[in-house]
């Protein structure tokens, strides 16, 4: 896939971040996440974005991740694109680029570099080695410590034929206002706050209609239906799930650091497609959240 179809790719659809499989020690597990793949392909997802941030991307091995990569790939072929994940220091995120291209992967999403903060011109030389070090499309990602304005994103793009998609994560609206209105059609929009669905409305009408989102781990029916409730401007459901469903999963996501993920990965457990624990640091879910949210997912009905 060149760059110019994944961005065609990322111009309209829901798309989502499939959890890593670990097994009881914490080690991948293939025939789990072959599994996952394989029941959530069907639901109608745009692309999946395998070894994302909801894939614990931040704790896995470089021998691990070519395998990974590779088993998505294979267990879609035919089904639905795979973006894969890369990040962290910038030779790191060189090789994982790398090894998703050679795994056939449709392109990558380009995470935070991490601990260190940067100013602008070292974001950008860290992006631009990441595009220059691959041939498919690549999608960066603002969040965290990788927070790239307008001016910034503007030289990347006139350097970078590859850099075809944007990814925001941060929420500010006045800057991601500002760099859609610069960047126009250059690159396509993708919403990937933490639950997504809370802000889709309204990035919506910022002219960025697609989104990433986690609940489609465990509630594909419902997160499909959100989506078409975006899609349609149907308020009416987007305010029904919001109020019976994803205001009440906020509260119990918001108890904890790093639960984003960890709720995700219950979540999975308690619909039958449990992913294994998540690897330090995050932490599971406590008994009583665990509990409230098998009540939230019950009241949804079959997915």
């Amino acid at each position: 896939m060149n760059p110019q179809e994944l961005k065609s790719i990322m111009g309209s659809g829901l798309l989502s971040f499939p959890l890593t499989d670990f097994d009881a020690e914490g080690n991948f597990h293939k025939k789990g996440y072959i599994e996952r793949l394989e029941w959530l392909a069907p639901y109608g997802a745009s692309a999946l974005f395998a070894a994302g941030g909801t894939g614990e991307f931040f704790s896995l091995t470089a021998d691990e991740y070519p395998q990974i990569i590779r088993t998505a790939v294979d267990t879609c072929r035919g089904k639905v694109p795979i973006i894969a994940g890369a990040g962290g220091p910038t030779r790191f995120a060189i090789q994982c680029a790398q090894a998703a291209e050679k795994a056939g992967a449709h392109g990558i999403l380009l995470l935070p570099h991490y601990l260190t903060e940067a100013g602008q011109e070292g974001l950008a030389a860290h992006v631009e080695a990441v595009c220059k070090s691959v041939k498919f499309g690549v999608i960066v990602y603002n969040r965290g410590q990788s927070k790239l304005y307008p001016a910034t994103l503007e030289k990347l793009a006139a350097r970078c034929p590859n850099l075809v998609g944007f990814k925001d994560g941060i929420g500010d609206i006045e800057l991601m206002s500002s760099i859609h209105l610069r960047m126009g059609d250059r690159f396509a929009y993708l919403g990937g706050l933490p639950t997504a669905e809370v802000y889709a409305a309204a990035y919506k009408a910022l002219g960025t209609p697609v989104y990433s989102s986690a609940v489609f781990n465990f509630i594909p029916k419902t997160a499909m239906d959100f989506y078409k409730a975006v899609a349609d401007d149907d308020m009416a459901t987007q305010h029904r799930l919001l109020k019976e469903f994803f205001m009440p999963y906020l509260e119990i996501r918001n108890k904890g650091h790093g639960y984003a993920v960890s709720i995700v990965k219950a979540g999975a457990r308690i619909v039958g497609h449990d992913a294994g624990p998540v690897r330090t640091p995050l932490t599971e879910l406590k008994r009583e959240e665990y509990d409230a949210l098998a009540a939230l997912i019950d009241k949804l009905g079959p997915q």
